[in-house]
């Protein structure tokens, strides 16, 4: 037998004679990555430049069904590509769309949303970049995907097992950075709905710091149990007590304020003293649409960055107005992921 939810589980199924082996499978590591890809990889033609090594390094999180998508996912896209062998440009391009999700080009956006997008998408990276023990970031892009507008994607630079507070303070500071950055430019007045689940991501992190995880200094190293679990099988209804008094619960909600207005000043900050650098981001992303870290540490260093790889001669002038729209209009919801996700979308 086998469950994803182990803890809705009847005790009488758990008692000694019924499942006295209990294996837990967990999320493979490095070396397991590169153990399931070698499998997965043996149906598949590869060029000489594929490294299992270098893929599983970039796949955090992956699970063994993950990485056989990845594969699948990167022969479908040398099949379209008429390529005969499927080499590492694919794999990244499986890899950008099962992180970040598939590509919409079908609609086109506003210059305006264009450029909105992209200061938002900036704010983010800046933020996440110049925060201690925030995961580097790995590709900013204002080219719909999924539901989101645009993507800041950080990955980790190896497997986290668990998080500091710093680096949960980092997370909250830069999934800020984006309505801060729109802030701004479009002024109070005009920023958009397009931070709702960055927001509601913030506050997710910031209440389980005083919640769950003991993080908050006022309110101490208690769990305060609040009755947010469902119902399920083995657990009745009449079991939820509420365990927090009124007045805990205000000191709760007054502390869970207090760390989002710490960490909402924190990248406020960050973004005022770098605002040449988001300028010089956002219309680097409005020319080329997507960067790389490479592209972000030349901003960083105060320099244009040069064009991607696969950027032609042909490719135009760099002006704003000379991109390309390649993009599709709002969702109303432009953000996505958990707490440890790597992705900060608009």
């Amino acid at each position: 037998a086998a469950t994803n939810r182990p803890d809705v589980l009847d005790p009488a199924l758990l008692r000694p004679g019924r499942f006295d082996r209990q294996v837990v499978v967990g999320l493979p590591d490095i070396r397991g990555r590169e153990q399931i890809l070698k499998v997965h990889m043996r149906k598949v033609p590869l060029s000489e430049d594929v490294e299992a090594s270098k893929i599983a390094r970039g796949t955090p999180g992956f699970s063994g069904a993950d990485l056989a998508n990845l594969v699948n996912e990167s022969a479908l896209f040398a099949a379209r590509a008429n390529k005969r062998l499927v080499g590492m440009e694919q794999f990244e391009l499986a890899k950008d769309k099962i992180m970040m999700g598939a590509e919409r080009k079908s609609m086109v956006m506003s210059e305006d949303e264009k450029r909105n997008t992209a200061y938002h998408e900036a704010g983010h990276a800046i933020v996440g970049r110049l925060m201690p023990e925030h995961d580097p970031v790995y590709k900013v892009s204002i080219i719909p995907r999924g539901r989101a507008l645009g993507v800041t994607m950080f990955l980790p630079e190896e497997d986290r097992y668990s998080h500091s507070r710093r680096h949960i303070i980092s997370q909250v500071c830069s999934l800020f950075g984006g309505r801060i950055a729109e802030e701004m430019t479009l002024g109070k007045d005009g920023v958009t709905t397009g931070a709702s689940n960055d927001i509601e991501r913030a506050t997710e992190i910031a209440r389980n710091m005083v919640t769950k995880w003991g993080l908050s200094e006022k309110m101490g190293p208690l769990k305060y149990d609040e009755g947010g679990e469902e119902v399920f099988l083995g657990r009745s209804a009449g079991q939820h007590n509420q365990a927090v008094s009124d007045e805990t619960a205000m000191e709760i909600d007054r502390e869970v304020r207090s760390i989002i207005d710490e960490c909402y000043a924190t990248a406020e900050r960050i973004l005022g003293e770098n605002r040449d650098k988001l300028d010089m981001m956002a219309e680097a992303l409005m020319m080329y649409e997507t960067i790389d870290a490479h592209q972000i540490d030349a901003i960083m260093e105060g320099r244009m960055p040069d064009p991607p790889g696969e950027w032609g001669d042909g490719a135009g002038g760099l002006g704003a107005n000379d991109t390309e729209a390649d993009s599709t209009p709002s969702d109303e919801g432009r953000d996505a992921g958990p707490i440890g996700g790597p992705a900060q979308e608009h």
